[in-house]
């Protein structure tokens, strides 16, 4: 025992290997201190961003399959055709009622003058992506007036003018009334359409027309897209924060984000033209609004089947200030805090109040048990904190428990930071929402960011991040290898830090390959598939395998923060008893190196290895799994792992520790 002793620290000492020449070569010695608890890592530690962008919720998580179902768009027949064949007769009006304060103010009314061949075509978002023998349920809101004839033959149409789907569905009577009807398709296409045929003569009004897959997540009627929620669902979550981002300070005021127009029956809820329908110009989205199938209420029910702990954000009483600046005077911002109030006591309060009541009524009796609540977005300067103290006044009055996200603004140093940064301490907030999208460089060279901040001040939320490779908001970034390899860099300091930073999520989520504003994004889809990128890869990597605390994992005497290419952090499980060491090798050598565990007796484990030789490497539909995990076994031999690091290779290593 004495012998090995004293070998294992000469080699600690030295770090010198040699190769099968005889040439020396330098060997990397890392320390790992299992018995120096630094930092309780949080639950919360990795999560996810969803902002409705990249046709994120409508024609993408919202698996709905019919755009402007309601007519409610600008152009109320945006998205929809007139559709005549055999020289049959028809008209159509679409009807406003103005008068009206319902939320769905439009319908339309259709007239036969033939027997069949008169009727409406709907394409989609981007088409309709359609599975072969999956059940389809097909609603819609009819009235048909007296004297009328009229029926309705749904059809399915791939792109190649083939019908693969159809039903009937027989309105009776001249009051509102909703009308289902489901059936299988009998062929796989992305690009199919969806007639609406009248069937018989007369008039006919509709409203609401809607066409749902059956395999939605969890089988819910008029609910997710499973594949991609299934996706969330594999990271583990911590958290999920909704509904953004830049849509919840709305390009105005009149288009922020309301939460309360977002709950409640389907066809009552507000639509509203999105944000970034033509934010730029450059991939301009005029037909991106929001219907809010996807609401409040969803957001948390999602949080509660991934479990994770949901991170809601409202508007403060300003607008974006990258477009109008509108601000609500500090002496009419009441609604917008008890907007808040009134969130909380939807997410959590009894069903016997008001807003706990709403919240059982739509199916949820028990609370959702929220914890925090994020006060505006990327918000900046005097005018801003100025209403972020009314707004942090009322909730920690009436709900001290409830910890509050603040903005510091758009980017993570700067004026605007600067100022935050001070007024947001003075304040003694609870978290910091920091934001960083910047070059592959900028995340390698700041793995020590939080090195040196204060360990008794607001704890930090790394809320957007993502490496850009060419610059930020250019069409032109891809979701390439050397960004994820430096995010994964930049990720062991968030984590070596866990003291101070509690969360962290990447930004934005989804994108729509045909529909997308911003790049890049963590996960792409199309009408029928979905990947997750290089960067989605590195998340899941360090969600997966979120320890409980961290301890000391020491290059030389200390951290490893970039010296020859390399990064790292420690942690331990304590619900496994496991050692985890996080290593990144940003470098194009391979490297070996020595794990020396100190403080425990480490035994089987595994290394999982994420690597490509190619920084241009990138996952894509033709190659979804270019850049995946592979696993293999390791063992620790006399308190020592060795093994070699691959060049630019991310590697999580699992070991098994007892007492010694």
């Amino acid at each position: 025992m004495k012998k090995r002793y004293i070998r294992l620290c000469v080699l600690c000492l030295c770090g010198v290997a040699f190769t099968g020449t005889g040439k020396a070569q330098e060997k990397n010695v890392f320390t790992v201190r299992t018995n120096e608890v630094k930092a309780t890592i949080q639950p919360t530690m990795w999560g996810i961003f969803f902002e409705d962008i990249n046709l994120g919720a409508d024609g993408g998580l919202y698996a709905e399959l019919v755009k402007n179902r309601s007519f409610e768009f600008d152009n109320a027949l945006m998205g929809w055709k007139e559709q005549r064949k055999e020289g049959a007769v028809g008209s159509l009006v679409i009807n406003n009622l103005t008068a009206s304060d319902k939320a769905n103010l439009r319908y339309i009314s259709l007239e036969s003058k033939a027997e069949a061949g008169y009727g409406l075509s709907n394409e989609g978002f981007r088409g309709m992506g359609i599975k072969k023998d999956n059940g389809y349920d097909f609603s819609v809101w009819a009235r048909r007036p007296a004297g009328s004839k009229v029926t309705l033959k749904v059809e399915l149409v791939g792109s190649q003018g083939a019908v693969i789907g159809d039903a009937t569905v027989v309105p009776v009577g001249n009051e509102w009334k909703k009308y289902a009807v489901s059936f299988k398709a009998s062929a796989t296409d992305p690009k199919a359409h969806l007639n609406v045929w009248l069937s018989g003569t007369g008039a006919i009004d509709l409203d609401m027309i809607s066409l749902f897959p059956k395999d939605t997540w969890k089988q819910r009627p008029g609910g997710l897209r499973a594949d991609m929620v299934q996706l969330l669902a594999d990271m583990k979550p911590g958290f999920l924060r909704f509904p953004g981002g830049c849509i919840v300070e709305g390009r105005n005021i009149d288009e922020r984000f309301q939460w309360k127009k977002t709950i409640g029956k389907v066809e009552d809820r507000d639509l509203l033209i999105n944000r970034w329908n033509v934010e730029f110009k450059h991939r301009l989205t005029p037909d991106y609004y929001q219907s809010f199938g996807l609401g409040f209420f969803e957001y948390f029910q999602l949080c509660e089947d991934i479990g994770a702990a949901p991170l809601p954000i409202l508007n403060c009483g300003m607008a974006c200030q990258f477009n109008t600046g509108e601000v609500v005077p500090l002496d009419q911002l009441d609604p917008f805090v008890d907007d808040a109030l009134d969130l909380i006591e939807f997410a959590n309060g009894p069903v016997n109040s008001e807003w706990g009541k709403k919240r059982a009524e739509m199916g949820h009796p028990a609370p959702f048990n929220m914890k925090m609540l994020g006060v505006g977005n990327e918000n900046w300067g005097p005018l801003y904190i100025e209403r972020l103290k009314v707004f942090t006044k009322a909730i920690k009055a009436k709900y001290p428990g409830i910890e509050i996200v603040n903005s510091s603004g758009t980017d993570p140093n700067g004026d605007r930071f600067d100022y935050l940064n001070r007024e947001l301490r003075a304040m003694n907030a609870d978290i910091i929402d920091e934001h960083y999208y910047r070059a592959p460089k900028w995340f390698l060279d700041n793995a020590k960011r939080y090195d040196s901040y204060n360990r008794k001040g607001p704890k930090i939320f790394a809320g957007e991040y993502a490496a850009q490779s060419v610059n930020i908001a250019s069409p032109d970034n891809k979701n390439n290898w050397q960004c994820a390899l430096a995010e994964a860099a930049f990720m062991t300091g968030l984590e070596r830090n866990a003291d101070v930073v509690v969360m962290a999520s990447y930004a934005p989520l989804f994108a729509h390959a045909e529909g997308w504003q911003w790049t890049p994004d963590l996960i792409w889809v199309d009408n029928l598939r979905s990947y997750g990128t290089a960067n989605y890869q590195v998340q899941k990597l360090f969600s997966v395998n979120k320890g409980s605390v961290v301890v000391p994992m020491l290059l030389g005497n200390e951290a490893a923060t970039g010296q020859k290419g390399l990064y790292g952090s420690a942690s331990l499980d304590k619900n496994t008893n496991e050692l985890i060491l996080k290593v990144v090798n940003a470098s194009g050598e391979a490297q070996d190196a020595d794990f020396i565990i100190e403080g425990a007796k480490g035994g089987r484990g595994t290394l999982t290895e994420l690597s490509s030789s190619r920084l241009d490497q990138v996952n894509s539909f033709e190659e979804p799994l270019a850049i995946a995990p592979e696993q293999k076994p390791v063992q620790v031999r006399n308190n020592k792992l060795s093994t070699s690091l691959n060049p630019y290779s991310v590697n999580v290593i699992r070991i098994k520790v007892s007492a010694r």
